[in-house]
């Protein structure tokens, strides 16, 4: 196994300090309202539209996170914009790089109001011909999923929108995935060959409880003047609030995952409590009545699986005819173990079972290669660094993955 790279001490430079709390930032602000912030400025009303303009180039084209690096905005426009503003990025205080390419940082963020400063974690997926990023949306969560390691942190507060797209400016300025910095004015972004080409919402918290910064960060990943990810490539996963998953249709627009884990409400009220509140009928309801399904923009269906609690082969049949008519994709989750979880992972032959079945019926159902897992970087994993554990029982785990990690070889393949 090879050594996990990481780097313990923060990472900063000058564009990377945490901003002040005392400066509100461009970032995350729509076209309108960076255009109220520029009046509020002293910018006169017949430059604005120019310079929201340029400055949605700078932020969201060429990834710039200092107000000199835009050289084609005058000095005074430069000095007025630092005195009332930020564009800073956040701390890095961890960054990992996984025996298995997938890298992931802990961010901190800035104290905001009467709180302190917060932290959270993002983590990078490379694959062959591309790259995903999963991104948190909370510090914490509040659905207490049994299975999940996330879910033992308790809701610090919501993301802002401007600290979600942070995650993706911040990932892109480490893996060097802005354009050059002498690129002429006017560059635009290019459609290959980028390291980020998808993002995810499934990191730390549940997106839907918080839908206006989520999607107001979203709307601006996917917008074609500035980060250009196509809505096809964004993918919000939510736990089924169901609400906001028609809202999340009409609204934002992306792709669907919903963790699903049990096809019987008894078991999902136990593995996702929020199943009482919103229980599988009103879920599957509102996942048939989301808008553009087809066989291109199919739903997808996530399912970890848990030996001897949802594996059994009554499940996936349950699981085939739950789904019924919904175009969809099941990506079936092997579980990933997290220091205190009394849960195990089915057996690989349970697993390719269950997929055989499912795929059968005409369902996708691939098997989730565990990524990350050495870095505690794997799906249900994350958890801030105020809430992790102490660095004797890190090693402890460490130890543990390096012991198991023969016995995942073959099984990570398939």
């Amino acid at each position: 196994m090879a050594a996990i790279e990481t780097l313990e001490r923060p990472v900063r430079s000058a564009s990377q300090r945490s901003p002040s709390v005392e400066k509100p930032s461009l970032i995350g602000l729509s076209r309108e309202d960076m255009g109220k912030a520029l009046r509020d400025s002293g910018v006169p009303e017949r430059q604005v539209k120019m310079r929201v303009s340029q400055l949605w180039h700078w932020l969201y084209v060429r990834g710039v996170s200092d107000f000199d690096a835009m050289s084609n905005v005058s000095k005074d426009l430069r000095d007025l914009l630092s005195r009332n503003f930020t564009i800073a990025r956040p701390e890095i205080v961890e960054d990992q790089i996984s025996n298995d390419g997938t890298r992931k940082w802990l961010f901190r963020f800035p104290a905001r109001g009467a709180g302190r400063p917060v932290e959270i974690e993002t983590v990078y997926i490379p694959e062959e011909g591309r790259g995903t990023l999963c991104v948190s949306s909370q510090v914490g969560c509040t659905l207490t999923c049994s299975f999940c390691h996330t879910g033992t942190q308790k809701l610090v507060r919501n993301l802002t929108a401007e600290e979600i797209l942070a995650q993706l400016l911040t990932a892109r300025d480490c893996l060097g995935d802005f354009p050059d910095r002498d690129t002429p004015a006017g560059a635009i972004v290019p459609s290959e060959g980028r390291k980020i080409t998808n993002v995810v919402m499934m990191g730390m918290g549940e997106p839907l409880y918080n839908f206006e910064h989520v999607k107001t960060a979203l709307l601006i990943a996917s917008d074609g003047d500035g980060l250009s990810l196509s809505r096809r490539r964004i993918t919000l996963s939510t736990s089924g609030i169901v609400p906001e998953i028609y809202r999340t249709g009409e609204e934002i627009g992306v792709m669907l995952a919903i963790s699903l884990h049990a096809v019987r409400d008894e078991l999902r009220d136990m593995l996702v409590p929020i199943n009482k509140k919103y229980p599988l009928k009103q879920l599957i309801e509102a996942c048939r009545a989301y808008p553009g399904l087809s066989n291109a923009r199919r739903i997808t269906f996530e399912y970890v699986m848990l030996k001897d609690v949802n594996d059994s082969l009554e499940d996936a049949k349950e699981l085939v005819r739950l789904l019924k008519g919904i175009p969809a994709k099941i990506n079936l989750i092997p579980f990933n173990p997290w220091p205190g979880t009394n849960y195990q992972c089915s057996d690989w032959e349970q697993i390719e079972k269950f997929a055989d079945f499912v795929n059968q019926a005409g369902y996708a159902s691939p098997i989730r290669t565990p990524r990350g897992r050495d870095i505690l970087a794997a799906c249900g994993q994350l958890k801030s660094e105020s809430e992790r554990m102490r660095k004797v029982d890190r090693m402890a785990f460490e130890a543990m993955m390096i012991v198991g990690h023969g016995e995942d070889d073959d099984s990570d393949d398939r």
